[in-house]
């Protein structure tokens, strides 16, 4: 049996689970499989890579600046997403916050990041590999419908792998994991609602329309995920770590401060689960 570990995404509400991850590197622990959705997958490599503090860094340095995240970005024909591509993808990891890459490739464990499938409204799962300078799967994992350019890979369409596959613990079970760490980025009473924005993506992804009835369905698929982790961790075969609120944080938050206290939240929580989790984790 394989140790795991699921990050679920939720754009900069992902900086909750590197405070749990950098509270795990505290503790010695990797797991010997890694899956993360959309900012879960990208921010999750530094985890696997050993760069404590690294997202932190990044998102509290970039937060407001306008080269990282803002509607000029989505306005720039060359770019067409939220979030500037080669600043955030290409200019950070390779210059200005390095991502260490001979560390990633020292990782003994598989690492994989979840996207959609436009063409068949699926989840399908992609190994991250550091010899991907561009991230393109990673880019791909976080392309948030309507904010993100479709990406090209191997043939097919994909978004964000979110749509599909919110949490993936299944996939998990189905690589031999057993006894996983699951961290999510909403609290443990949130129950997911239909989109406001459910109309402008049934006439802008009208082409694919098995990616219309995934998107569609996603709030009762994510609440009926969520129903069967929760039966998976008092069955005593998973450990769920959720922050204690996110009331009134932005999944493009900009409030250095707040953005501080999540990852705090994260990182104590971690803290206080690495003694059960090395125990856990050593049963494998």
């Amino acid at each position: 049996m394989k140790s795991g570990i699921v990050l679920e995404g939720g754009a900069f509400r992902t900086i909750f689970s590197t405070g749990v991850c950098d509270a795990l590197l505290d503790a010695g622990l990797l797991p010997d499989y890694f899956i993360g959705v959309s900012a879960g997958a990208a921010y999750g490599v530094s985890y696997l890579s050993r760069q404590k503090w690294r997202n932190l860094n990044i998102v509290c340095h970039y937060a407001n600046d306008k080269r990282y995240m803002g509607m000029g970005n989505l306005l720039d024909r060359k770019n067409r997403s939220y979030f500037g591509l080669k600043f955030a993808y290409d200019d950070i990891p390779n210059q200005y916050i390095p991502f260490d890459y001979e560390a990633f490739s020292d990782y003994s464990g598989e690492a994989e990041a979840v996207l959609t499938n436009l063409n068949t409204g699926k989840a399908d799962y992609y190994p991250i590999s550091c010899m991907d300078k561009h991230f393109t799967v990673l880019q791909a994992t976080c392309a948030m419908p309507l904010l993100f350019p479709i990406f090209h890979i191997n043939d097919q369409l994909y978004l964000d792998g979110g749509c599909a596959d919110p949490i993936p613990w299944q996939r998990a079970l189905d690589r031999g994991c057993e006894h996983l760490l699951v961290v999510l980025t909403r609290e443990r009473s949130y129950v997911r609602s239909a989109e406001k924005s459910d109309g402008l993506i049934r006439r802008h992804y009208r082409r694919y329309p098995n990616f219309l009835d995934t998107m569609l369905r996603r709030a009762d698929a994510y609440n009926e995920n969520r129903g069967r982790l929760f039966q998976l961790e008092r069955e005593g075969r998973a450990i769920i770590i959720a922050p204690e609120s996110t009331k009134g944080y932005s999944r493009t938050e900009k409030d250095v401060e707040k953005i501080r206290s999540l990852w705090q939240d994260g990182y104590f929580k971690g803290r206080a689960a690495a003694p059960e989790l090395a125990g856990f984790w050593k049963k494998n």
